[in-house]
């Protein structure tokens, strides 16, 4: 909000999800301000999770100086569930592929780019469902790269104007919000709050922001590079036109780990060459620390079913796995305050590689193969310990016993037996080992057991 209130000139967002909820609600009404003022603004959403609620960004089109593009929409511009469904079976080939990116950029001189979303799960402060995001600020030359990866998409085949999406479309009618929308807005006032933080009084007194641009919050200078897929990745991945792909330079890095090499991903799917790429890092001595979601605190069971079947090869390579408690036992590293975790629906949304201590990659990138086949993604390779030292530090907070399932092989008792999972934590300051995956329910467990027979690998 403090980045959309500084804009003087232009303001560029790109988002896989832009909520129409109390965060959603929030910003726009800073986008709407700062347009009022006369700031350019260019507005870019995927279309994979479009909800009601989300006209409230629809509504920005009317203003004489706000663009809005929708990333490969779908033909259907309802709010019906079953009829999106029914759309998506029938042209799945085209509508499975999304753009995930997340990135503002304001007066092409400063940026936000990561992992988060719009929405109050991505901003820790729905009681229901909180989601551990990571972003990282940035300023200097990298901005002016980061801009024109948002032009590239902006000006792709696949980024239709809102205006085009024909009389179906919401943008044709619901600009102005009714008279009785208003009198619900004014006599039922909705302020967000995470823990007894009240996030419109914050930015009345919060100088973040200005303390960053004035120095007197020095930023951590580094150098770093801009790392995304193109606009029509799939193309680009056929060989048939020139362009970038995320993956390449990500497991380059990768692969020039020499001492310890810390992974933070929400869904842990990966394909058969990057599961070679761990095995082979193991096979030199590099310890491979990976922290990921348990079935606990997971909110896709789907991706929970994929990430089951690569547990127990990881763990007899020598990975070191850690799936994080939806109740945590301690709130250090986790991004949240005490009072919004004791609801016990925690959950990692952020996508963090942490290289020798000496660099990491943030950004929009899962270790997951939908990241690495479907979606866009970007984000940024900074070759910074000081920033690397941070990040593990949480990392090693985060994998304390009281906050995570350590995952391990029982003793194989007889020959030709497969090994089994143990999940070890602690709890009121005693060790505890499950021999059974920690779940809210049976159901759960089942549904994942379930999922899992399906071939659904490539998608998730």
């Amino acid at each position: 909000m403090q980045m959309i209130d500084a804009a003087q000139r232009t303001l560029d967002l790109q988002y896989y999800i832009f909520r129409g909820d109390e965060t959603g609600r929030m910003l726009t009404d800073r986008l709407r301000h700062a347009a009022d003022r006369g700031v350019r603004i260019r507005l870019l959403v995927d279309d994979g999770d479009t909800v009601t609620g989300d006209e409230q960004i629809l509504r920005l089109a009317a203003l004489p100086s706000v663009e809005l593009r929708i990333f490969n929409p779908a033909s259907y511009r309802g709010h019906s569930r079953l009829l999106r469904k029914l759309e998506f079976l029938v042209n799945a080939p085209r509508l499975d592929y999304r753009m995930h990116n997340k990135l503002l950029v304001v007066d092409n001189a400063v940026a936000l780019v990561g992992g988060r979303n719009i929405g109050n799960q991505y901003f820790q402060i729905d009681p229901e469902s909180q989601f551990a995001d990571e972003d990282v600020f940035t300023a200097g030359p990298i901005v002016s790269e980061l801009s024109g990866t948002f032009d590239e998409f902006w000006n792709s085949s696949l980024s239709i104007p809102v205006e085009a999406l024909g009389p179906g479309a919401p943008a044709t009618g619901v600009m102005a919000r009714t008279d009785d929308e208003n009198a619900s807005r004014k006599s039922n006032p909705r302020v967000p709050k995470s823990g007894g933080i009240d996030y419109t009084s914050l930015l009345a007194t919060s100088d973040l922001l200005e303390g960053m641009i004035s120095g007197r919050l020095p930023l951590i200078w580094a150098h770093a590079k801009v790392v995304y897929d193109s606009p029509d990745k799939k193309v680009v991945a056929s060989g048939a036109q020139p362009g970038r792909l995320i993956e390449g330079p990500v497991v380059e890095s990768v692969r020039a780990v020499q001492s310890e090499l810390l992974l933070v991903t929400p869904f842990m799917v990966p394909a058969a060459d990057e599961l070679q790429l761990l095995k082979d890092l193991r096979r030199r001595q590099v310890r491979v620390r990976v922290l990921t979601n348990s079935l606990e605190s997971t909110p896709e069971l789907v991706a929970q079913s994929g990430y089951d079947h690569y547990r127990v090869p990881l763990l007899e390579d020598g990975v070191e796995l850690y799936e994080t408690r939806s109740l945590l036992g301690s709130v250090r590293g986790s991004g949240q305050t005490v009072n919004v975790s004791r609801f016990g629906n925690y959950a990692l949304h952020a996508k963090l590689y942490v290289f020798n201590r000496q660099k990491v990659f943030i950004g929009s990138m899962n270790f997951d193969q939908r990241s690495k086949r479907i979606n866009t993604e970007i984000g940024l390779i900074i070759d910074s310990t000081e920033l690397s030292q941070q990040i593990a530090l949480r990392f090693d907070a985060m994998v304390k016993p009281d906050n995570c399932y350590q995952l391990a092989l029982s003793p194989v008792r007889e020959p030709g037996t497969a090994s089994r999972l143990v999940w070890r934590t602690e709890e009121n300051g005693h060790d505890v080992e499950y021999t059974q995956e920690p779940a809210h329910s049976s159901w759960q467990r089942l549904k994942v057991k379930l999922l899992s027979l399906l071939p659904l690998g490539r998608e998730l």
